[in-house]
């Protein structure tokens, strides 16, 4: 999932929470304790306000301990997160950096984001067990981090001790995918698709030239509230990436800007229903431009062929 969702132009706020997700490497060892860590400190933080609005956190001005504290704020009724789960919450991000700390994220307002794949581990520690519907407070030192190593990309030293707030708002199974009626398998002069819902689709491109055009095709027509999963190289036939593969749904915003995902998304999911299964066939010029995207093998002039399983819908506000 990493390799897809950077790819297709991960937000920033969602990797934060990812393990690997560009930038340095993370380590697992331990960083080094440090002589002026206050050992209770991160049993001090706290937290409050209703779910689904920001909290006020309260952090102390003392060096963060070197042990992973986890509270449950406000107990969910929901169902239990498990680590094949993905799962849509908001959420504050602080980086406390000795004796200060400073507001770095925060998803409230806005969009919740869908959070998936290899986490963190102390997030993972933090977030797996817990319902949905529940308020989580996860202060994580560096060693369940980003390791001594940190994330440049993302401005974390070795040092920086993470401070979450989590409002886990809904679960998605890794089988999740659409559940509408079958309305068509593709074809003509696009690729016909075969899948067993909740699996991979397979497609089998015809001997004509892709679309100039950008086109979209529903399969699987859902009946859920109006606007995610693989793409293929039309040039190639292959698969440049695939959220099946990884059992976690991408999420995004739709006309966000900036964008978050190439125009041919953006335009071509508009209007589409929760449940539906879509193939959206990307011409260069709303892809990924004359550049491409070598990492990818995405030449400037390929077309792109995607199939997308909406499986939910977030609005917030």
């Amino acid at each position: 999932m990493r390799r897809f969702l950077a790819l297709i132009a991960i937000p920033l706020l969602a990797c934060v929470v990812l393990a690997g997700c560009g930038g340095s490497s993370k380590s697992t060892a331990s960083s080094s304790a440090s002589a002026a860590s206050s050992p209770g400190a991160n049993t001090a933080v706290t937290a409050t306000g209703a779910f689904d609005k920001a909290p006020k956190v309260t952090i102390p001005k003392a060096n963060a301990g070197n042990s992973l504290t986890v509270k449950t704020l406000i107990q969910g009724t929901g169902t239990t997160l498990t680590k094949k789960d993905a799962l849509a919450a908001n959420f504050v991000l602080y980086f406390w950096q000795g004796t200060s700390s400073s507001l770095k994220a925060n998803t409230y307002g806005g969009s919740p984001t869908v959070i998936g794949g290899t986490m963190l581990p102390g997030l993972e520690s933090a977030l797996i067990g817990k319902k949905v519907g529940s308020r989580i407070l996860a202060v994580i030192p560096p060693a369940q981090g980003y390791g001594t190593s940190g994330n440049a990309q993302l401005g974390i030293t070795g040092s920086t001790t993470l401070v979450f707030v989590i409002d886990v708002l809904k679960a998605y199974s890794d089988t999740a995918g659409a559940m509408g009626a079958q309305v068509s398998s593709g074809g003509g002069n696009l690729p016909t698709v075969a899948a067993k819902l909740g699996t991979a689709p397979t497609l089998t491109f015809p001997s004509s030239s892709p679309p100039s055009a950008l086109v979209t095709k529903t399969l699987v027509k859902g009946g859920g509230a109006k606007v995610a999963k693989g793409g293929y190289i039309w040039r190639t036939k292959k698969v440049f990436g695939s959220s099946w593969s990884s059992g976690s749904p991408f999420g995004f915003v739709i006309g966000a800007s900036p964008e978050q995902v190439i125009p041919g998304w953006d335009k071509g999911l508009v209007g589409q229903t929760a449940g539906s299964r879509v193939m959206l066939s990307i011409p260069p010029a709303q892809g990924y431009g004359s550049s491409g995207a070598s990492q990818a093998g995405i030449k400037g002039n390929d077309t792109l062929v995607f199939v997308v399983d909406i499986i939910d819908t977030l609005h917030h506000g």
